[in-house]
């Protein structure tokens, strides 16, 4: 993590029980989840269940740059640790199956504790709705790399 987002981050806390909405962006935002191949891989290694030992997910979207997710957090675990084991398992997967991409992400995490249940709705409601709003989807339904999606 670079100088300048740890300073950012200096006096975060992350609670039990508390959802977040959390963003990670991709390498200088380099599109690399255009390609479906990619994409896959990507959401398969970022929904693998070991990684949300200690945390939920509860919503969640990969857009061709970056990824957006609700997280609730359990006990023993922060949000920066969460976020460190999805980056750097999905890097592994795209290491050894795309490695002409390295690096995937950047350091960087920005991330919201939400308040209330309005808060999650809303929140949930904008990640789903990403790819319709990037012209990417007509429906939300119909986007393959989102929790909004239904076959």
């Amino acid at each position: 993590m670079n100088r300048a987002h740890q300073l950012l981050r200096k006096g975060r806390v992350s609670e039990p029980d508390q959802i977040y909405l959390a963003t990670f962006c991709t390498h200088m935002r380099n599109p690399i989840f255009r390609n479906p191949d990619v994409a896959m891989d990507a959401a398969v290694a970022l929904l693998e269940p070991g990684h949300w030992t200690h945390a939920q997910l509860l919503t969640w979207v990969l857009m061709p740059d970056h990824w957006h997710g609700l997280i609730q957090l359990g006990s023993g675990i922060t949000l920066s640790r969460v976020v460190g084991r999805l980056k750097g398992a999905s890097a592994r997967r795209l290491g050894l199956r795309h490695p002409h991409l390295r690096p995937i992400w950047q350091d960087a995490l920005h991330d919201h504790a939400l308040r209330s249940s309005e808060d999650v709705s809303a929140a949930a409601q904008y990640i789903i709705e990403n790819p319709v709003r990037a012209g990417l989807a007509a429906t939300p339904a119909v986007y393959p790399y989102s929790s909004g999606f239904s076959s």
